[in-house]
């Protein structure tokens, strides 16, 4: 261990202490039930939309017990709109693990933490360096920037090898003074750097504790890193959507399968092209459709380009076997189920 890296985990202990965050709703608590609940969100999202959806996730289900009793579709309509939904699915079915294997108590390593679905090692070493001091390492997004720019490291992060060589090195900077206390706010410390100081762009390196061994700052070039070179090879998709509705605002809507996209949520039925929705829809309304505007939505490695079909009824109706197992859906009822953000948007129009 060099000197650099020993003292970076103090360093950044003492600075968290009075300029960190101390004001977000799930800190200032070593409920692993809160932190984990926070840790699952803010995967892939920002901190100011998290916010609401924690509250809320908090208010109706307050224990880990709650959640794991509580129904999927209900787990996904309060998720609905956040996005990556098999985070929902996941974190429900954990809850259900930790009431069923664990006792309704949550596991105190980040190694048993990670047989929990949906729980990664820096998901795990997050809960267990935050609830219960574990001398663990994360290496979010966030975190991975801070060091790899601390540290000049210009290895390719797209190589699971290096990626485990960054791991190793993250675990030798940690706090060296009262280790188990000052975890939490050294794990805490790391994520708020890389929040709000050390950011992919313009970072404000004037603030920043660690700014005078950092190797990026003397470099002249933070935003170099950190290095991966991998690109997402992107996709895309055209896809027809029957928007059934009947004169007093009820939906026609079916519940995806299980896997693939928009698992599990309530959608409207969903055809690879126009002319397969009309061999699924009985003749007599073939007329009375209306084709909307193409738009689309964005996945991360597909673009959906999404075609809405407008079907105006008088009122529910059979729409036939080849519909599937679909369901007409109140419009009072339907903003309460999980829905994906394209349908909603969609149907609030």
């Amino acid at each position: 261990m060099t000197a650099k890296n020993k003292s970076f985990g103090d360093t950044v202990v003492t600075w968290q202490k009075k300029h960190g965050r101390h004001d977000l709703p799930w800190q200032n608590t070593q409920d692993p039930y809160a932190v984990w609940l926070s840790e699952i969100m803010l995967q892939q999202t920002q901190v100011v939309t998290v916010c609401e959806y924690f509250a809320r996730f908090m208010a109706r289900f307050p224990t880990v017990a709650d959640l794991a009793a509580a129904h999927q579709d209900e787990v996904l309509g309060l998720w609905s709109g956040l996005g990556y939904y098999s985070r929902a699915r996941n974190m429900h079915r954990a809850a259900q693990d930790v009431v069923a294997l664990h006792g309704g108590v949550f596991p105190r390593s980040s190694e048993t933490l990670q047989t929990l679905p949906g729980i990664g090692r820096s998901t795990a070493a997050a809960v267990a360096s935050l609830c219960f001091g574990e001398p663990i390492a994360i290496l979010d997004g966030n975190v991975k920037r801070v060091l790899t720019r601390y540290l000049g490291f210009k290895e390719d992060l797209a190589s699971s090898r290096v990626e485990k060589d960054l791991w190793a090195i993250a675990q030798t900077m940690l706090p060296q003074r009262d280790v188990k206390k000052a975890m939490p706010r050294y794990t805490q410390g790391v994520m708020d750097l890389g929040a709000t100081v050390c950011t992919p762009k313009k970072p404000q390196c004037g603030q920043c504790p660690v700014a005078d061994a950092c190797m990026a700052k003397a470099q002249g070039q933070p935003e170099a890193y950190p290095v991966k070179t991998r690109k997402l090879k992107r996709t895309s998709e055209q896809l027809w959507l029957l928007h059934a509705v009947t004169r007093d605002g009820d939906v026609w809507l079916m519940q995806r399968p299980q896997k693939g996209v928009w698992a599990g949520l309530y959608c409207l039925p969903v055809f690879e092209s126009f002319d397969t929705l009309l061999a699924a829809l009985p003749a007599k309304y073939h007329a009375q459709l209306q084709e909307g505007g193409v738009f689309k939505h964005v996945l991360t490695h597909k673009d959906l380009h999404l075609h809405p079909v407008q079907l105006n009824l008088p009122n529910t109706v059979k729409l036939g076997a080849a519909m599937g197992e679909g369901q007409w859906v109140a419009g009072v009822d339907w903003p309460a189920l999980g829905l994906p953000a394209p349908i909603r948007k969609l149907l609030t129009r």
